[in-house]
């Protein structure tokens, strides 16, 4: 599992354990699974989705960027 935090100007969208995130990079978008190498990547306007146990979600985002590093995730994004 992956740790997940999402946080927008206004407030904090998301934190909890996910099984994925798919994110839109600005060479497309990409998906992080457990045990993804640590990245740091600009986000551009697109898509985010991410998989919990229960229920997959998605939501349209503006930009911002991504983190990942040792199993968790840091969306900061402009929705």
């Amino acid at each position: 599992m992956l740790k997940l935090r999402i946080v927008s100007p206004e407030k904090v969208i998301f934190d909890g354990d996910v099984k994925s995130v798919t994110v839109p990079g600005m060479q497309g978008s990409f998906q992080i699974l457990n045990n993804h190498a640590a990245i740091i990547s600009a986000l551009v306007e697109g898509k985010v989705e991410y998989v919990t146990s229960r229920e997959t979600k998605q939501f349209n985002v503006e930009g911002g960027f991504v983190e990942v590093k040792q199993n968790e995730v840091n969306l900061c994004v402009e929705v």
